[in-house]
């Protein structure tokens, strides 16, 4: 009896207390009908809402969803800033995942291992960002780890981001006839059309989004812009934003009065409620580098609503940046943008630590983006010439089981003169190197670059052709990390990026339309004296396709470990209690 309740003790803390926690939730992704603009059009909703829940944990804790597609297409979830240590599988992909069919499931399990911050996830596949399935991500601090300023007295998070009335497989079938996508019909502040503050541009009866407040209280706002390609200038009419965290790491604290967001990225501001209160004040994302004029429906208006407020909003919105032809003076805002390197981050040791402006760059890619051009009579974008082509199967599965011929490892390191091809290759990455990437746009809007499974030092940004001299202006102390970074049309981004993650790891053009077109690679890091550390194997719910779909079992689908740990310790309880009462008699 006394063995048995040592060998009870013994799995209880094994297996429950010594474990990180989990959260497991569940995604429905179906179409609703919604008039976010006053036009009726169909919406991808996440367990029937638009935008999606919040998923919410804290650092290193194991995140099981499961995703039931129930659209009438193909669907992949993606996790864009959340680095998947070890575990490329649950990326969410083409190049790491086969797609979840209509009417099926698939269970993403990962950890987020050692990260804090504001993300988002969204649809990766089909250009179905644009009608929805997005929703945001934070990842709160453990208590032991002190965060660099007075805990807020709560979050507000804002998915902000152009919008069109028309669905998303109207907009790609728009792209595919080599036409580009246009103004957008408007801004959309979580799910929500604007306040009618100007009764020409907005029609009566649009829904707007209202955000209320106590005075003197200090609140996080999480910004996200999830938009399909449109940059949007963020501002909250008398209020300063105090910029704290970027995609899950601490800046240094500064005030602004206007913020630029690109596609894809993520900001955290302190916004303390000073103001008198006489009316309800403006918070406004409107679209940027653009003939504001001319795009002047391309604005979204949300209210921010104190508890003693004395009125409604009124009067002209808070007057926007006006540099659109000194676009010199734009660069400004992301240079200032510094890594707080004496804060801790999701670990008990300074964000700074990582000397990165002393470490040998072992290879460098010169990356050029340009604008789309007919390639076998399709409408294509590329970079370094090439316009890629998704694998039938995905890179890693396809090693594994030697599937000849899946992708090619001949990214070129840098633009060639040759014309643009259609292709599946891809940058072939050292474990352990330390690699220098210039994202040089030559096309004609400002793009966002994203690199899945990593955050990378943003050293240096300039206008026109990056050269080996543009080196001397790099900032080597305190650059910021992140995931995903703006790169203005005729200029060039500098990033520093070390290889200690393995796997297979998307980077790619944010905007949608150029992703769709082909903007985008893939990079392959592979140990080659992997010994089960430094990979994961593939999950056992891993499904496959292409030129391995015979090895997929004959149900798609899968779920979330129900078996939670309180569950266990149950069940384990009462398994001890029997095999007790069999010895005893």
């Amino acid at each position: 009896m006394a063995l048995l309740l040592l060998i009870h003790f013994a799995l209880f803390s094994t297996l429950c207390f010594a474990a990180d926690p989990s959260v497991f939730l569940d995604f429905k992704l179906s179409y609703i009908t919604l008039s976010p603009l006053g036009v009726p059009q169909r919406v991808i909703a996440v367990n029937g809402a638009f935008p999606g829940p919040v998923v919410n944990v804290t650092t290193n804790y194991n995140v099981n969803i499961n995703v039931h597609n129930q659209l009438d297409e193909n669907l992949l979830m993606t996790w864009p800033g959340i680095q998947m240590r070890r575990n490329s599988w649950q990326d969410g992909v083409l190049g790491t995942n086969c797609p979840i069919h209509p009417k099926k499931n698939f269970t993403y399990r990962f950890q987020v291992k050692d990260q804090i911050g504001s993300f988002f996830y969204f649809p990766s596949l089909n250009f179905q960002r644009a009608s929805g399935g997005f929703g945001p991500i934070i990842i709160n601090n453990r208590n032991i780890i002190a965060i660099p300023f007075a805990h807020p007295d709560a979050d507000i998070v804002l998915l902000v981001g152009d919008w069109y009335t028309k669905n998303h497989t109207a907009l790609r079938t728009t792209l595919e006839s080599g036409e580009e996508l246009g103004m957008p019909d408007g801004v959309l502040i979580n799910g929500k059309g604007p306040y009618r503050y100007n009764s020409t541009l907005v029609p009566d009866g649009i829904e707007y989004e209202i955000i209320n407040v106590d005075p003197g209280k200090t609140y996080c706002f999480r910004v996200h812009n999830v938009g399909t390609s449109t940059s949007l200038n963020f501002r909250i009419e008398g209020h300063n934003l105090l910029l704290v965290e970027t995609e899950g790491f601490y800046t240094t604290q500064q005030n602004f009065t206007i913020f630029d967001i690109h596609v894809g990225q993520s900001y955290s501001f302190l916004v303390t409620m000073d103001q008198n209160a006489t009316k309800d004040y403006y918070i406004v994302a409107s679209a940027r580098f653009v003939n504001e004029t001319v795009w002047e429906r391309v604005t979204g208006v949300a209210i921010l609503h104190y508890s003693n407020s004395k009125g409604p909003a009124s009067g002209p919105l808070p007057v926007a940046p006006s540099d659109i032809y000194n676009q010199w003076s734009a660069m400004n805002q992301p240079r200032a943008i510094r890594q707080n390197t004496t804060a801790s981050g999701a670990r008990p040791n300074p964000q700074g630590s990582f000397h990165y402006g002393s470490i040998n760059v072992t290879d460098t890619y010169v990356i050029q983006s340009l604008p789309p051009v007919r390639i076998d009579g399709k409408f294509r974008a590329t970079l370094n010439g090439i316009s890629f082509v998704n694998p039938d199967a995905p890179i890693r599965l396809a090693d594994l089981h030697k599937v000849k011929g899946a992708y090619k490892l001949d990214f070129p390191n840098k633009p060639h003169d040759r014309t643009p091809h259609m292709d599946r290759s891809v940058i072939n990455a050292t474990y352990k190197g330390f690699i220098e990437i210039i994202l040089q746009n030559n096309d004609t809007k400002m793009q966002s670059f994203h690199m899945d499974g990593y955050a990378f030092f943003v050293v240096g940004m300039d206008f026109g052709v990056w050269s080996e001299n543009s080196r001397n202006n790099y900032n080597k102390w305190d650059a910021i990390s992140r995931s995903t970074t703006e790169v203005y049309p005729g200029g060039w981004t500098a990033v520093l990026l070390s290889l200690d993650n393995v796997g297979v790891w998307n980077l790619r053009v944010e905007n949608l339309d150029r992703w769709y077109l082909g903007q985008e690679t893939y990079m392959r890091i592979i140990n080659p004296e992997e010994n089960g550390k430094t990979e994961m194997v593939p999950p056992d719910n891993v499904i496959y396709c292409g030129a391995l779909q015979s090895l997929q079992k004959e149900s798609q689908s899968s779920s979330a470990m129900a078996l939670h740990c309180g569950n266990f310790k149950l069940f384990l309880t009462l398994a001890i209690t029997i095999l007790a009462l069999y010895f005893h008699f």
